[in-house]
């Protein structure tokens, strides 16, 4: 890799909001890589912007009635609107219909047509009388001859996926009017000769030996099957008028102007935006330059084959061509809950609808993390709850809570300076190889496998936290200084973990810098040879905690989520549960009066219990976020923990004498879940706590592995 990287993703579609599958296939990735390069301090930028063009943008402005250009206005402040609330860090946002983008795509053309590239071929296309225009595409509908849904499109039939022409379907009428008045006209195109080009698109295919090998799978496929021409102008108003005098009725077809709208935005963010046009020559002519492309996996093709096939025709017999990509990241799909994403159908979540409910971070770190790199992945909102509830809150938030409880009750708001042990050096040990797994897969354009390193980092810290035990060792004055080692080590464990957490949630990480005293920004300004540092922070002074990192994410939501987004579980399915699981109960009372009938034949009191009669304790694993003295009673101390529902259930325990609250608080206990609630001294308590005793002392019971809060005991 050079020192040197530009990122373009695939650019959205002016004509709509985007769903959490577009976010995560190109733009989320790509800016999660930018992030990652830059704290390598490579010098990277990331470029994308709205494809204004096509038949999409034009219906839509249709149905909003408005004219198209005010429509593509409007739309491209809304997006980029979204981006920017998400966090995504973009050099430059542009837009295919800048000037910019019409220079490059006619000098481009013009050239290939000068290289004999370019081919005029006559086709037959759909006139429609009553609108007084020809139909490409999207502009036709119709009944699709392969599975009788009458609402195809042009170009694909929404239903069954076929590819159509419009001449395909059945009944065809124009989605303008309705108007079914339409003829078939002769009408001339101009295509590039992608046969021509296709010993050097193969060539330069058999040098990518560094792409995913979805990417180059797809390319060497069409390749094989043999290139054939493609029309590139289309009988429009709205795009980028063919520079050649005679074709006033034509427009550049989209797929052409758009991914030379990478070029574009580049020259616009280098002239227009810094104000230093040699960065243009430096990202798209210096050979010195590696450029990475993120993609959904339906995109390939374009990228893969046909822009590149533009590129190569136009940088021959070019004293000044333009570099070609380096690496193309081609991201499988995204489903939701089982199915497809689908405005039509209300299933699936956009990205304005998303931001409503939850903080950007809550959606960047879960969807990277479920990111469809190598085969489709599925939304599902009990991933994304548990993601929330038990990653972030319950590892990182838990984390973060201690570390501020400690700083503020033992050492005045000040990260007191530790003196490394052997329990140290084994944490950093650890550390250091969870961070170089962390680069490692990084480096290959990797998501999943960095964000799992960077959940490990946190369980060990959680874990190292557990085994020092600072609330046992604070309280003496001989070994306050290891609770001091403790809390520093922490505090650095959280700029490391910031740190790299910034590329996946950029806002959290922020905030994790500012609890350990930190400026925000700074976050951003890290770079990786900096990274492992276990001394820099003592003496810094920490802010008061305010709220909580995260809040946890209730059940009941998720059920109302569900319903609202729509899930893939149907009505009949849901009934079919019911009924199964009714006639289950049936069965276990059954089995219950003979039993019952069993012991009275018996005549005497058995000491064993029946399963049915222990199936009814429920037992769950939860959390205490908080342990306090009882205000009426000597002997009982006061929880409130989370059990993965709610994080303000409270637990009145018997355990004051043997505990003190620092001991319980970050702790996983285990409590009877279905005890009915009582009030004790005034207080109501939620639920039991399971002890052992031997009448010396009392010690709660705690999973012996770690465990999600709210698991059940079984």
């Amino acid at each position: 890799m050079t020192d040197r990287t530009i990122i373009t993703s695939a650019l959205p579609y002016i004509n709509s909001i985007k769903h959490l599958g577009n976010l995560v296939g190109s733009i989320l990735p790509g800016d999660v890589y930018c992030r990652y390069l830059k704290l390598k301090g490579k010098d990277v930028i990331y470029i994308c912007g709205t494809d204004d063009h096509g038949t999409p943008a034009e219906l839509s402005a249709h149905e909003a009635g408005k004219d198209v250009a005010e429509f593509c206005d409007e739309m491209y402040e809304t997006q980029k609107r979204i981006y920017d609330e998400f966090g995504i860090g973009f050099d430059y946002f542009g837009r295919t219909h800048d000037q910019e983008n019409h220079d490059i795509t006619q000098d481009i053309f013009l050239k290939l047509q000068e290289n004999g590239y370019i081919l005029e071929k006559t086709d037959v296309q759909l006139y429609s009388l009553d609108d007084e225009r020809y139909l490409p595409d999207r502009y036709v509908i119709g009944t699709c001859p392969h599975c009788e849904y009458d609402r195809a499109r042009g170009d694909q039939c929404e239903n069954c996926t076929t590819l159509l022409d419009p001449q395909d379907l059945i009944n065809p009428r124009s989605a303008i009017s309705g108007s079914e008045n339409l003829e078939k006209r002769d009408v001339t195109h101009f295509y590039i000769d992608l046969p021509a080009l296709e010993p050097k698109i193969k060539e330069w295919i058999d040098t990518q030996t560094g792409w995913p090998q979805t990417s180059i799978s797809i390319a060497k496929k069409w390749l094989n099957e043999g290139l054939q021409a493609r029309a590139i102008t289309r009988n429009l108003s709205w795009g980028i008028d063919l520079p050649i005098e005679g074709h006033d009725d034509k427009v550049f077809y989209v797929w052409f102007d758009a991914p030379i709208g990478y070029i574009s935005i580049t020259k616009k963010w280098a002239d227009k935006i810094v104000k230093k046009p040699e960065l243009f020559d430096a990202f798209w002519h210096d050979t010195n330059t590696d450029y990475y492309q993120f993609i959904g996996i339906d995109n390939v093709p374009f990228h893969a084959i046909t822009f590149p096939g533009t590129m190569l025709g136009f940088n021959d017999n070019n004293d000044k061509p333009y570099n070609l990509t380096n690496f193309i990241k081609g991201s499988q799909w995204l489903t939701y809950e089982g199915g497809k994403f689908s405005s039509s159908q209300n299933r699936g979540i956009f990205t304005d609808q998303a931001l409503e409910l939850y903080p950007a971070d809550y959606w960047r770190y879960y969807l990277m993390l479920i990111s469809p790199e190598r085969q489709d992945t599925d939304f599902q909102w009990d991933g994304f709850q548990n993601a929330v509830n038990n990653d972030l809150n319950n590892l990182l938030g838990n984390l973060v809570n201690r570390f501020s409880t400690f700083v503020s009750r033992h050492f005045d708001d000040t990260i007191p300076e530790g003196v490394p042990g052997d329990r140290e050096e084994e944490l950093q040990t650890r550390i250091a190889e969870l961070v170089t797994e962390y680069d490692t897969e990084f480096s290959k354009v990797e998501f999943q496998k960095p964000l799992k390193a960077l959940r490990a980092i946190w369980q060990e810290l959680n874990r190292y936290f557990q085994d020092k035990q600072p609330w046992a060792t604070v309280k003496e004055e001989a070994t306050k200084a290891d609770t001091a080692t403790t809390v520093a080590t922490l505090a650095h464990g959280l700029r490391l973990s910031a740190i790299l957490l910034a590329p996946f949630a950029p806002h959290t990480s922020q905030r994790v810098f500012e609890s350990i005293g930190l400026q925000p920004e700074d976050v951003h300004e890290i770079k990786w040879d900096d990274l492992l540092d276990f001394s820099s922070l003592a003496g810094t002074s920490v802010p008061e905690l305010k709220g909580n990192l995260f809040e946890k994410i209730p059940n009941k939501d998720i059920e109302k989520l569900k319903e609202r987004f729509g899930s893939s579980e149907s009505k009949e399915e849901k009934s079919k549960k019911s009924k199964k699981s009714k006639s289950k109960k049936e069965k276990k009372e059954k089995k219950s009066k003979n039993n019952e009938d069993s012991k009275e034949k018996e005549g005497k009191k058995s000491k064993y219990i029946d399963y049915d009669d222990f199936e009814k304790v429920k037992l769950k694993a939860v959390k205490v976020l908080k342990a306090e003295p009882h205000p009426k009673a000597d002997k009982l101390m006061v929880l409130t923990v989370d059990d993965g529902e709610r994080d303000d259930r409270t637990i009145v325990a018997g355990i004051r004498e043997f505990y003190q609250p620092e001991e319980l608080e970050g702790q996983t206990i285990i409590i009877v879940d279905n005890l009915k609630p009582a009030k004790l001294r005034g207080i109501k308590s939620e639920g039991m706590l399971l002890a052992a005793e031997d009448g010396k002392t009392v010690s709660f019971l705690t999973p012996f592995k770690d465990v999600d809060t709210g698991s059940k005991i079984k």
